[in-house]
């Protein structure tokens, strides 16, 4: 239970987004425990502040579906098969959260009702407010959409205080920080700022969806100790974009 001296959250409901990348060991596909057992680590540190959660999950660690198409299979196929990818994804950090003691619901934008609920908006803000951690799997169910897109879309829809967004480099630089070891990083951008910059922050649609109904996104390093909470606290951890 979380401590009723301490400060209370800045963000109490949050849409974290999760890459399948972050799912795997660096340069690798296979799904990692260690990994997602740290994953859900932090997640029970948020949970315990009585912060409400949702995941969105990618599936890039298994197949990603654009990657697919490039090697003969249909798009639209590729994306479908993207889709389930991100169900195994989801249903290990499910498992992992809930050999935590923290309760879970998987939902799926897809239709895969022997291992999880289908997405239904009113019914994964109850689980919430129970305080169960909502992890959203299947995209949104439809092909040509990134998983970027589908956690603006569910943060609008779940009316979550901001978007999270778990990568493997801990903020938003003004380039690749891998290639360019001088690369500076942004403590805090405009949505106008990040776009006038060019800044590969998330795909457009997403981008623009969370500008226009003034959803901040925060983007942070996965293996940060303690990252999710610090920053569910305010703390200055990655990149805040907003629209100032």
């Amino acid at each position: 239970m979380s401590d009723p001296h301490s400060p209370r959250p800045k963000y109490r409901r949050i849409l974290l987004k999760v890459s399948g990348e972050g799912f795997s060991e660096p340069g690798e596909t296979a799904l990692a425990p260690e990994r997602v057992r740290a994953l859900a680590d932090q997640l029970r540190a948020l949970h315990g502040e009585g912060v409400e959660v949702a995941c969105v999950i990618g599936g890039g660690n298994i197949l990603r579906g654009a990657a697919a198409s490039e090697n003969g299979i249909r798009r639209a196929t590729a994306d479908y098969m993207g889709m389930l990818a991100t169900v195994i994804n989801g249903l290990a950090l499910s498992d992992s959260l809930e050999s935590h003691g923290v309760q879970t619901r998987v939902m799926s934008a897809v239709d895969v009702h022997k291992v999880c609920e289908p997405f239904i908006r009113r019914r994964a803000m109850r689980h919430m407010e129970k305080g169960r951690v909502v992890v959203l799997v299947g995209g949104l169910g439809t092909p040509y959409f990134t998983t970027d897109t589908a956690a603006a879309q569910r943060a609008l829809e779940l009316e979550c205080d901001a978007l999270f967004k778990a990568t493997q480099v801990d903020g938003v630089y003004d380039r690749d920080p891998k290639a360019h070891p001088d690369a500076v990083r942004f403590p805090e951008l405009t949505f106008q700022e990040a776009l006038q910059r060019r800044l590969q922050v998330m795909d457009q649609t997403a981008f623009a969806l969370c500008s226009e109904n003034d959803v901040p996104v925060v983007v942070l390093a996965q293996d940060l100790p303690d990252g999710l909470l610090r920053a569910a606290h305010g703390e200055p951890v990655g990149t805040v974009i907003h629209n100032g």
